[in-house]
């Protein structure tokens, strides 16, 4: 006779087996954004991050040679009085050569120190010499917007960042061939095409896997490359005083970053994510775990911003791990997105001005050193380690007093200084208070720019942050293609054209 417990037996059976099952089944995916994995799990600036952001920090150095070497290379040197030139009116008193006779003076260091000396760019045809320097300004005007929606498109981050490199080092030595001045401002328009997509690729490429409580800080120590490059380049160019050798010696190291360098760098995680490419992301951000001594769960998946917003509070069923790592069609934003969206259309607008206004000064003060009439070479790296403790100390009081506050006392320090400056004669002493008045305005102005570009990066979302970045470029690079005719006027050029004239 069968038992009456039976059915109680197999019922009891049957619930160990369906508890069994759910045991061995995959625990529930979670989606989350690319920030919260680096809070959570990856780790927010460990071993991993340190190493990809020095290397990729060091692209910052060839910013500064390309775009510092004109200083050195279209300054007018110095000259002097042949000896029997007495009768000729030549004497060390005169401000310049423009009402001086032919024969009667000869360019310091010969007629190939400058491209001043070379081609006869004084007096009436100084205004090339800011012309060139505009230039090169326009090319990088026009290279941060190209270059920055091909990193945002199907080149990525990394290989943009070789093209722009290889294409620095190319144009960079081809430079030092120039025939003419016509050839060498077509030449100096494509170094600053190449040159804007230098910076901003280095820059995202070395802060999107960075979290984003380390982000500001350490995107901030960005420009002590710059400003290490400049003082670097003070020294190649006392070292090679001749322009043409100045910019072999300031391009070839290009070429070395791509051969040695570049190799060890890894795509932007973030960019294979709005690509589409969640599964290349995933090993990245398992690497960079890996590396910082952290784990990474295998329930955990990258999703961009949205859909992780949208999904927190969700679970999901056995099939939502495969889903996750579905490769998906990519997430290509452009400036019409940026201008959709009324908050970020007021964004866009006070970031333009902000950066035009702010290369304006910076580029000005920079340029402006041979105006000084002071060591060249000392000056140049005096401004630009000026700009160091900037650095530092806007990286200190960065989240105690915020972004906006920060950055508009950055700009009135160096508006006060440029003021005080502007007041004084370059005369005798006042010569060395003027140099330290533009040294506190550098100070003040790169903190400025520091901030604006930390700022312009956190106030935008991934999808269209290189955009935002693009136009911000554009746009401080028509204040700095400005830059070099103030600094022109700013050396009596109305007075050296008279002269000639007359």
């Amino acid at each position: 006779m069968p038992s009456a417990e039976m059915p109680t037996t197999l019922s009891s059976e049957t619930n160990y087996r369906s508890n069994d099952l759910q045991s061995l089944a995959p625990p529930p995916a979670k989606k989350v954004c690319m920030d919260e994995m680096l809070q959570k799990y990856c780790g927010e600036f460990g071993q991993w991050q340190l190493k990809h952001f020095t290397l990729t920090g060091l692209a910052w150095v060839f910013v500064a040679f390309h775009t510092m070497v004109m200083i050195f290379a279209d300054h007018e040197p110095h000259w002097r009085c042949l000896a029997g030139s007495a009768g000729s009116g030549c004497t060390a008193t005169a401000g310049n050569v423009c009402g001086l006779k032919p024969g009667s003076w000869e360019w310091v260091g010969g007629r190939g120190a400058t491209t001043v000396s070379e081609w006869g760019l004084d007096c009436g045809d100084i205004f090339k010499v800011g012309l060139v320097r505009a230039f090169f300004f326009v090319g990088w005007m026009i290279g941060g917007g190209v270059f920055g929606h091909l990193s945002d498109s199907f080149l990525g981050r990394k290989r943009t960042l070789g093209v722009v490199c290889a294409l620095n080092a190319i144009f960079g030595c081809l430079t030092a061939l120039s025939p003419n001045n016509w050839i060498y401002v077509l030449l100096r328009l494509l170094t600053g095409f190449s040159t804007g997509g230098v910076g901003l690729c280095a820059y995202v490429l070395a802060s999107e896997p960075i979290g984003p409580k380390k982000r500001g800080a350490v995107g901030m120590s960005s420009f002590y490359f710059l400003a290490g490059g400049i003082a670097l380049l003070s020294g190649i160019a006392y070292i090679f005083q001749t322009w043409r050798y100045l910019y072999v010696a300031s391009s070839i190291p290009s070429f070395l970053y791509i051969v040695l360098v570049l190799p060890f760098l890894s795509e932007s995680p973030r960019w294979y994510l709005v690509r589409g490419r969640v599964t290349e992301a995933m090993k990245l951000m398992s690497a960079i775990a890996s590396s910082n001594g952290k784990h990474l769960p295998n329930d955990v998946f990258l999703a961009l911003d949205e859909e992780a917003n949208k999904d927190s509070s969700s679970y999901h069923d056995e099939n939502s791990n495969n889903e996750c790592l579905e490769n998906k069609g990519p997430h290509v934003a452009s400036i019409v997105d940026l201008v959709r969206s009324p908050i970020t259309r007021v964004r866009l607008l006070i970031v333009v001005a902000l950066n035009f206004l702010g290369a304006l000064v910076y580029y000005g003060l920079s340029l402006n050193v041979v105006n000084l009439k002071i060591n060249l070479y000392l000056n140049v790296m005096l401004n630009a380690m000026g700009e160091m403790p900037a650095f530092v100390i806007t990286t200190m009081l960065l989240d105690r007093f915020g972004r906006k506050p920060l950055t508009a006392a950055t700009m009135w320090f160096s508006g006060f200084f440029c003021l005080m400056g502007s007041l004084m004669k370059n005369v005798g002493v006042w010569k060395v208070v003027r140099m330290v008045c533009g040294v506190l305005g550098i100070f003040g102005m790169a903190g400025t720019y520091n901030l604006l570009f930390i700022y312009t990066t956190e106030l935008f979302p991934t999808v269209v942050r290189n955009v935002a970045l693009g136009c911000s470029t554009q746009a401080a690079h028509m204040g700095a293609i400005l830059a070099p005719f103030v600094v022109i006027f700013g050396d009596g050029y109305h007075l050296r054209y008279s002269q000639h004239a007359g």
